[in-house]
């Protein structure tokens, strides 16, 4: 009943099926996204959307328990159900950052905890989608060895724990010593074939490129639309959770810009099949040390040049030359997106700040934690507004951020908010005075 399709997102429209290995239009060159018959889903109404959407939370029913597969019809009708591979990703929950919105004085401020899943990332809202493809196409006969990636660390992690379980093998290229040790053990626990070059992200990127021209090894990074089918569920459940009603604000850091494309697709669909009657704006948030985007948006993005990607503690965002430029600037141009930049100082501090409110952040979100705080400041967020901060990862898989943050030995940063252990002899006189002072200095007396 529902057909989907690819499709150029460049002028000339090629449409393409989703069974052909094709990532780039061969006419002339853009980028593919996957595309749906809108008018064929405008045959169930919004408030009928919004009954199947609800009644399919956190059920049994395979595969609709998922957060991603209980919206099917809207992100890959075609594959069959026996084909789909689920690990009920999705349902993270929306964490109320109470006591940081009321120090920032925006008290309606919300964090999306899209590490609270399986690898701990949100790459595996867009992994599931793809595996499933894949196993589907492997079914119907398409020749695919493998399923291969360039990553800084999450998307292999996601990629070789979903081919484990759909029995397909994967490929993993990492930019050697430039991701954490707990993203790295992810593939190589899975079963994947890890391979560490001698280069960065771009360098990797570059790569993969050229070993999945062999059609039978099929490219998984977010040059592939596939994953943003799954990816764009966030929006939508995002929206769901406040019972379908669209914040004011989303705020989201950025790297290869898969995960903003993705995020703007889910809300622009939902505005199309009147499932909300207002779309929330985007601050991308990059890196300092990364940030082609915030560059292209200070010529409002009438230029855009590549840059060489430094060395920054989000590592998983540090991308010079995006694959996804041209979907999210149409993005951001239809949500009247805007884009800041964090320094090292300024995103390790955010992270410290919110963790010491209850939270646990990686790096990344400290990215987009710091471009909310300017945004506060400058007084273009304001205090009635609904704001959610997406956290793309579990903080636990940048441990050696926290700790040398809190040692004060992390690289170009100050720590402003380190909290060391007291190390102290076994002593109760000793260890009573050192408890009294440390309460007295944050204010608290006997």
């Amino acid at each position: 009943m529902y057909r989907t399709w690819l499709q150029c997102i460049r002028g000339c429209g090629e449409r393409y099926a989703l069974e052909e290995v094709i990532y780039i239009c061969p006419r002339c060159g853009g980028l593919l996204d996957v595309e749906h018959d809108v008018e064929a889903l405008r045959d169930q109404s919004a408030a009928g959307w919004i009954r199947l959407f609800d009644s399919r939370m956190r059920t049994n029913d395979w595969p609709y328990g998922s957060g991603v597969w209980g919206k099917k019809e809207w992100v890959l009708p075609s594959v069959d159900n026996e084909n789909v591979v689920s690990m009920y990703e999705g349902h993270t929950n929306l964490f109320w950052a109470e006591r940081l919105g009321q120090e920032l004085g925006v008290e309606d401020l919300w964090v999306k905890l899209c590490g609270n899943t399986h690898t701990g990332s949100f790459k595996d809202l867009g992994m599931t989608v793809l595996i499933s493809q894949v196993r589907q196409m492997r079914a119907s006969g398409v020749p695919i060895r493998a399923v291969a990636c360039a990553s800084t660390g999450d998307t292999s992690a996601a990629l070789a724990a979903y081919g484990a379980a759909a029995r397909i093998p994967t490929i993993v290229f990492l930019p050697r010593g430039k991701v954490s040790t707990a993203q790295l053990v992810q593939p190589i626990a899975n079963g994947a074939l890890v391979l560490a070059l001698d280069t960065d992200f771009d360098g990797c990127m570059e790569i993969v490129r050229q070993v999945t021209a062999d059609k039978s090894i099929y490219l998984a990074n977010s040059m592939n639309s596939l994953r943003m089918e799954g990816q764009k569920t966030v929006g939508i459940e995002i929206v769901q959770q406040f019972d379908w009603q669209a914040p004011d604000w989303i705020v989201i850091p950025v790297g290869n810009l898969g995960n903003v494309s993705a995020l703007g697709k889910g809300l622009l669909l939902m505005k199309e099949l009147g499932l909300i009657d207002k779309l929330p704006r985007i601050l991308c948030a990059q890196a300092a040390r990364a940030n082609p985007l915030y560059l292209s948006y200070q010529s409002h993005f009438r230029q855009y040049q590549p840059v060489v990607a430094q060395k920054t503690a989000a590592s998983a965002i540090q991308i010079g030359n995006p694959v996804s430029y041209e979907r999210a600037v149409r993005v951001l141009t239809r949500l009247e997106g805007v884009v800041e930049q964090a320094t090292e100082q300024e995103l390790a501090d955010a992270s410290a700040r919110a963790d010491r409110t209850g939270l646990y952040t990686c790096p990344h979100t400290g990215v987009a934690l710091a471009a909310l705080f300017k945004y506060i400041e400058r007084g273009e967020i304001k205090p009635d507004d609904r704001v959610v901060v997406i956290s793309t990862a579990h903080g636990l898989k940048f441990t050696d951020f926290k700790v040398n943050y809190h040692d004060s030995i992390l690289k170009d940063v100050i720590s402003r908010h380190a909290n060391p252990p007291l190390e102290l002899p076994a002593d109760v006189a000793i260890v009573q005075d050192a408890v009294d002072r440390a309460l007295q200095g944050r204010g608290i007396n006997p």
